[in-house]
Parts: C-alpha cells; structure tokens; sequence
C-alpha cells in the first residue's frame, strides 16, 4: 500500500517541524498496513522491531498483569505515535495495541529511528513531548480513579479519547467511539454495572447513544461540564 498524501500527515503532532523534504524522505521510508479489527499492531513481551503513527481508526493500549488480569493504559487517536519503545530505550513492547476498529497505520523499523533523528532532530523532542503528555495523563487518570465520582470519571475518559478541538464549546457535534462499557469500566476503575447504569442515565438525558461496541457523544460540551464538577 502507497503511502499517504503529505498533506494529509503534515499537521500530526510527531511531523511537526519538519521540512517538506524530510517528511517526503520519511513517509517514504515508511510502510501502511491495515489492522482487522481485534487484531493486534503489536503484543506486549514482543521484540519492538518497529515503531508507528496511526493514520485511520483507533487503538487500545492493554497491559497484562502477571495475574493474567488486563488494563487498558490508553487510547490512540490518528495522528498519534505509539509503539515507539526504541526512544525510551527498550527492546520489547510493554503493552499490547489492539484495533478497536479496521485501522490504517504507518510502520517504520526501529532500525530507523537513530537516522531519522540524526536527520530531523526535532522528531525526538516531538516523542520526547508525545511521552510526557501520556505520562501526565496517566497520573491524572490514577489520581481521578482515586478521588472522583464515577460519573466524572467516566466523563473523562470519552473527552480523553476525544480529537482535541471537541468538547471545548457548546455548538460542538456529536462524536462516535468504537469503545464498549467494558473498556470504560477498565479505564475508570470500576464495574461494568455501574457503567452501564450511568450510560443509560445519560441516553435518558440525551447526551449519549450506546450499541454494542460504539458509544456516540452527542453533547460533548455538558459532557466537560460534568467531567468537571459543574453537573
């Protein structure tokens, strides 16, 4: 499969920077593959033999504990890096990446990072802020499941997973997820019952839709209202 347009990666947060040549040398360099949903880009204990950026779909970061218990670690969204174990200096995945959706991604071998680097140093200050930027919000999630009200928690993980210019005005439309009330109760620290029970309440009040596997945000700005305390 061709690789993409740069026009249409040129505004992902790890290109940014970059000249036209470069990014042209890098998409180059890069090859697209398409993940069934429920398939994995990637499992934990893996050889990192590549690294990626997320064109299409969306992605969940799961670790196993040695108990065999599973942990959702976080979502990614298109446009973002993931798998990218050869900048923290590790050999192997920590997490496994599974498709939540039929995805499309870009896949560099890890071989490649020191030279692309070498070549455009402002890739590395841009994973070095994409992995500080996660390990905030790991902090925040670990501290908002030991401190809030579920239905906060659960408010703040459909904005996290959210594109970033949603949810922050009133006039914003309606946004769909192919997450389930399973991966909520994961990601929040609680039951799958009492997920489903907020959920409902908020179909009543209009402010989301649920199927089996897709939740629809249709008021995403009371639904920061409530994340934040305000509902």
């Amino acid at each position: 499969m061709p690789g993409p347009d740069p026009s249409l990666v040129r505004d992902f947060p790890f290109f940014k920077g970059l000249s036209e040549d470069d990014l042209r040398a890098f998409l180059q360099t890069a090859r697209t593959r398409r993940i069934p949903k429920k398939e994995p880009a990637f499992r934990q204990g893996e050889a990192a033999n590549e690294f990626f950026v997320l064109l299409h779909g969306h992605l969940k970061v799961v670790q196993t504990a040695p108990d065999g218990r599973q942990v959702i670690v976080r979502i990614v969204n298109p446009g973002e890096i993931y798998g990218v174990a050869v900048a923290m200096g590790r050999n192997d995945y920590p997490a496994t990446a599974l498709a939540m959706e039929e995805s499309v991604t870009l896949a560099w071998p890890s071989s490649a990072w020191a030279g692309m680097v070498a070549r455009a140093p402002v890739l590395a200050a841009n994973a070095l802020l994409a992995i500080g930027q996660r390990v905030h919000a790991a902090h925040t999630q670990i501290r908002e499941v030991a401190t809030e009200e579920i239905e906060r928690r659960i408010a703040h993980v459909l904005l996290r997973i959210m594109p970033s210019d949603v949810g922050t005005t009133v006039d914003a439309g309606e946004v769909e997820f192919p997450i389930t009330r399973r991966d909520i109760a994961e990601m929040t620290g609680t039951t799958l019952f009492t997920v489903s029970r907020v959920i409902s309440g908020w179909e009543q009040q209009g402010l989301v839709e649920s199927a089996r596997e897709k939740i629809t945000v249709k008021q995403p700005a009371r639904l920061r209202e409530i994340a934040e305390g305000a509902g």
